[in-house]
């Protein structure tokens, strides 16, 4: 640390209790209090030196005060100050350093002892060494900044305090590699002009390692906040990176605000934290200076910023910006970060939904401002066969994520889980099975839902969009509407057919000795003829099981279809009004059940694998399940 030694007599003043003496043989003919400490000392000395003193003094004498004590209760810096003061008054040997120079330049000012009272006074001393030594050197800068904060408004009329703080911005922006010799001192070796280590003043040709940018970070976060807040606003004014900012203010919260993380770290901050009414007001500070951009810091930094902001109950606007921030950037969030316990007094619900919806919303205004995902393009890729993990599409997924988290709070009411769910456009959703799986989770732990109610929430859902998993563990679904069952049965034979007839057309292309298709349900990558041969014959295994299962279903369509007509029979008149053909009453059926597919998907096609096996049965509509439960697994959709 640099420093500047004035004076000789180094043992010219002796402490006792609450007094210092000078001994220099003569008997003291002054006392001056300062704060609880008194100071025995000679008239000549300071009146030599001091405007002040020297008024006083005379003040004293004039009222014939033979012991003339004089009372200095407000010099800047205490008594402390004032014994270096009265060491530099006597010649005294004693040190300027950055950590009391801004103290003692103060107490000067405040002393008047400027060179009309003597050449080469103190106002002249710590005025050259805060230019030439602390205003050059990063580490010296701060610690007189920091020293600001016990005489500040001394310090600012006397501008020191804005006079460090630029100074510590230009060092902040200044790219240390660019020059030839150390801006900072971090204890390394010094360096030549030309860049190359020295050892013994000798250049070793070694060049040192490069310094990152966030060099200052740690040692800016020791200011106070009010200083820290004034050294941002300066360096942004400099023309920072926007993300050398973002960090140094995300360094000092985490510094601060011990309830960012929910993990249990070891403490980087002081050991007592700050109290609450100070952690809030950071918060809001913090929130101000740092810019609205997406990316500048991560965003489990900014939910640590939004669970503390709603914990402390920081103001409104704080919140709704820290939201706002979020939804820049809520495709980078995860499931974790959303699962937000809610603090509000009411507790109505176990996390906090209404927030969620609030960042889901401004991520979508965003999205649809800057030209995201449209619905044509991500239908388009679905095409494909190559749906790409667009924003929107990661947004999506991590939602119907949350949904299935929160579905087990019995206090969740079906308007705000709907509200929630269906906020997520519906081609954002290349499959609607992470959806249906919260759905599922929700009409579990909710067994109360009237019908209607259920039939409402699965609306939210496209069976057609379901995976041939999803259509499996839906049909045997006793949760789920009647109606419901019947659409997914459908779209599970249609799949089936699908994915049958993509089989086949494989199998055909080996038969002709063609090379195997690159894309497609049934596809394989390129290789071998051998390799070729065994995922035939694998296929062909798997073509079987298919068959007997599309056979079972063509059946049960065979049964439904009859056991409608027979009721359509009933319904009019005992055959009177019975003429009606079998397609008509199938298709009134089809749209009372609300189905997007022709009847003919249930017919059988000619060329299919089975052929259509009509049956006599009587079962009712509800013997679809039982038949469903011999023939299918049971897959766990509940997490």
């Amino acid at each position: 640390m640099a420093c500047m030694k004035l004076g000789s007599k180094a043992d010219a003043f002796q402490r006792k209790g609450q007094a210092w003496f000078c001994t220099t043989g003569l008997p003291s003919d002054i006392v001056v209090e300062v704060e609880d400490m008194s100071f025995h000392l000679h008239k000549f000395p300071l009146l030599s030196r001091s405007g002040v003193m020297e008024r006083l003094i005379a003040d004293a004498s004039e009222h014939g005060d033979s012991g003339c004590t004089i009372s200095l209760h407000d010099v800047p810096g205490g008594a402390k100050t004032f014994e270096l003061v009265a060491k530099f008054c006597y010649g005294v040997k004693h040190e300027i350093t950055a950590a009391n120079v801004v103290h003692l330049r103060c107490a000067a000012e405040h002393l008047k002892m400027s060179e009309e009272y003597g050449e080469d006074n103190l106002i002249s001393q710590t005025e050259m060494f805060l230019n030439q030594v602390v205003l050059r050197n990063w580490k010296d800068s701060l610690r007189s900044l920091q020293s600001c904060v016990d005489v500040l408004s001394h310090a600012e009329e006397l501008n020191i305090t804005k006079r460090c703080i630029e100074s510590l911005a230009v060092k902040a922006s200044t790219d240390p590699n660019l020059f030839g010799w150390p801006v900072v001192e971090h204890g390394g070796p010094m360096q030549s002009p030309g860049g190359s280590v020295l050892w013994n003043g000798i250049s070793t040709g070694a060049r040192p390692k490069n310094v990152s940018s966030d060099w200052w970070y740690d040692e800016a976060s020791t200011l106070s906040l009010p200083l820290y807040k004034r050294l941002i606003l300066a360096m942004e004014a400099r023309g920072i990176k926007q993300e050398i900012i973002a960090g140094s203010l995300a360094n000092y919260a985490k510094k601060y605000l011990p309830g960012l993380s929910r993990r249990k770290s070891a403490p980087v901050g002081p050991t007592e934290p700050p109290s609450e009414d100070d952690q809030k007001l950071l918060l809001e500070d913090i929130d101000h200076l740092l810019p609205i951009q997406k990316g500048l810091v991560s965003t489990k930094f900014l939910f640590g910023l939004l669970r503390t902001a709603l914990i402390l109950r920081a103001n409104p606007t704080c919140i709704s910006n820290l939201e706002k921030r979020i939804g820049l950037q809520l495709d980078q969030a995860t499931l974790e970060d959303l699962l937000m316990p809610n603090f509000s007094y009411s507790m109505e619900t176990l996390y906090n939904i209404e927030c969620v919806q609030r960042m889901l919303e401004h991520f979508k205004a965003v999205d649809q401002a800057t030209g995201g995902a449209s619905p044509c393009s991500i239908e388009d890729e679905q095409l494909l066969g190559s749906p790409s993990l667009t924003p929107i599409t990661m947004v999506a997924k991590l939602i119907d994520g949350y949904l299935a988290e929160v579905a087990p709070d019995v206090n969740l009411k079906l308007p705000k889980f709907q509200l929630l769910a269906a906020a997520v456009p519906e081609y954002a959703r290349p499959l609607d099975d992470g959806l249906y799986r919260a759905i599922d989770i929700y009409l579990k732990s909710h067994p109360w839902l009237a019908e209607s109610d259920r039939e409402q929430l699965c609306r939210l859902m496209d069976c057609q969009k379901l995976s041939l998993e999803a259509c499996t563990h839906a049909a045997q679904n006793e949760r789920l509407p009647l109606r419901i069952i019947v659409q997914v049965l459908f779209f599970e034979q249609l799949q089936l057919r699908t994915s049958i007839a993509g089989c086949f057309l494989f199998s055909d292309n080996l038969a002709d000795g063609s090379r195997p298709l690159r894309s497609g349900p049934c596809g394989s990558q390129e290789g071998g003829w051998n390799t070729a041969v065994r995922e035939n014959q694998v296929l062909k295994v798997g073509m079987d099981s298919m068959r007997m299962r599309v056979s079972e279903l063509e059946k049960e369509c065979s049964n439904m279809k009859q056991e409608i007509e027979k009721l359509g029979r009933v319904k009019g008149g005992g055959g009177g009004g019975g003429g009606g053909s079998l397609g008509s009453t199938w298709g009134n059926m089809s749209k009372k059940f609300g189905f997007k597919m022709k009847s003919q998907m249930c017919s059988a096609q000619e060329g299919s694998v089975t052929k259509q096996n009509n049956g006599n049965g009587n079962e009712k509509v509800e013997r679809v399940r039982e038949k469903q439960q011999k023939h299918k697994k049971d897959l766990s959709w509940e997490g």
